[in-house]
């Protein structure tokens, strides 16, 4: 969504889909949880033509991509599940536009998976899982 569609809802007066809302909360319990473990915030909701990265984060000389995921406490799988095969490919690839559109710097790149559980919106948990998986194919490298 837009800033000027966000920025005319409020408005107005309407408010998002609660699931965008609790999305948008695992995003910034996110960011100020990797922040605090020494990750510096570049961007947020990266959008290329068929992908969208929820953070990108810096970690020393190497770029993070970082996908969130935010389920209510108690479920039966982990939310990092959800990134599955398909979501990995759209990852990798909109990561790879991401850094062809800073003029393609060699620099190292990981995907992390933040999972914020959440129990009637507070925060019960969240977890860091780093370097959860390289570029998929076709996207890898040599």
């Amino acid at each position: 969504m837009s800033l000027w569609r966000r920025i005319t809802d409020w408005w107005r007066g309407r408010r998002q889909p609660r699931h965008l809302e609790i999305g948008q909360r695992g995003e910034a319990l996110a960011r100020r949880h990797l922040e605090k473990q020494g990750l510096k915030f570049l961007l947020a909701n990266y959008q290329a033509r068929r992908g969208e990265i929820d953070l990108v984060m810096r970690c020393e000389d190497c770029l993070v991509f970082v996908e969130v995921k935010t389920r209510a406490a108690g479920g039966w799988t982990r939310p990092a599940a959800a990134v599955n095969r398909r979501k990995r490919q759209i990852l990798s690839r909109t990561a790879l536009h991401y850094v062809r559109s800073l003029r393609n710097p060699y620099v190292k790149i990981r995907f992390d998976i933040v999972e914020v559980l959440l129990n009637k919106d507070n925060t019960v948990e969240i977890r860091h899982l780093p370097n959860t998986f390289n570029l998929s194919p076709p996207y890898q490298f040599g």
